[in-house]
């Protein structure tokens, strides 16, 4: 558990055409937990990345301290979120 700093590391692997990627930002907007937002449309390294780390392709997809959570799934977020 890394005490220093209490905020988790979010990163959310998105595409401006996806309802789910919008729908998981606002939730994290909402429950003030700021992420780094990455459009794997437009960054085909940040899309092998994302690939690499979960072996799928659909988005969303949120890196949560290195937990990778494929999909807008509330219960796991707010799990490894500890909402």
């Amino acid at each position: 558990m890394n005490t220093e700093n209490k905020q988790p590391r979010v990163i959310v692997f998105s595409t401006p055409t996806c309802p789910h990627c919008t729908h998981a930002k606002s939730y994290l907007r909402k429950n003030n937990i700021p992420f780094k937002e990455i459009d794997v449309s437009r960054d085909q390294a940040a899309a092998r990345d994302m690939m690499r780390r979960s072996g799928r392709q659909g988005v969303p997809q949120l890196d949560i301290d290195g937990q990778i959570v494929v999909g807008f799934d509330r219960r796991k977020i707010d799990q490894l979120l500890g909402l």
